[in-house]
């Protein structure tokens, strides 16, 4: 059995975003994985200040003050898969999400790629457009940290603006049931190895 770990990087708690992520993980629970979703909401992370102090000290750590990074980079060194999810803010991802990439991301590259070889998927929530660049920009996160992506039957996000209106968007659950059903085969694949 695998072990998924899911970020809901959007400030609104339950809310599109991880309705979406939740549909995901549901599959990959069915496929016989164990799954947990963190949720950023209420406590923002502190962006990189790129002062390479994970390179010198090589502890799977950042030394900026505790604002639960750390607990985050622990949870995805101990987990076969990760879901990054971020409501679509002007065409981007959200401040939290960013900030996540980019400090967990030094810390696994200044570490020997804590993340190589795992599987990552971003679930994207927009109102109407700009998730297409979100999902591209969280893609980059897994390609150079070394990790399979799976694919889905469309690109990963949903549509809606009012919490819960994403779920009237079929296709996006859709795609979302598909990543999750791809993740899980894909997990159990890696794990044989």
């Amino acid at each position: 059995m695998a072990k998924v770990i899911a970020f809901n990087c959007s400030p609104r708690r339950d809310g599109n975003t991880a309705i979406l992520l939740k549909a995901a993980l549901a599959e990959i629970e069915a496929g016989g994985h164990q799954t947990e979703l963190v949720q950023l909401a209420g406590r923002p992370l502190l962006g990189c200040r790129a002062c390479r102090a994970c390179f010198k000290n090589k502890d799977r750590k950042c030394v900026q003050p505790d604002d639960g990074l750390n607990s985050y980079v622990q949870k995805m060194c101990e987990a076969d898969g990760i879901l990054i999810g971020s409501p679509t803010y002007f065409a981007d991802m959200t401040a939290d999400a960013k900030a996540l990439i980019d400090r967990a991301g030094y810390v696994g590259l200044a570490n020997d790629g804590l993340y190589r070889r795992k599987a990552g998927a971003a679930v994207i929530a927009a109102r109407r457009g700009g998730a297409v660049h979100v999902f591209d920009s969280i893609n980059h996160f897994f390609a150079i940290s070394q990790m399979v992506i799976p694919g889905s039957c469309y690109w990963n996000f949903g549509l809606g603006r009012e919490i819960g209106e994403v779920e009237k968007d079929e296709e996006g659950i859709k795609t979302m049931k598909v990543l999750g059903g791809n993740m899980a085969w894909l997990l159990s694949k890696l794990h044989a190895l």
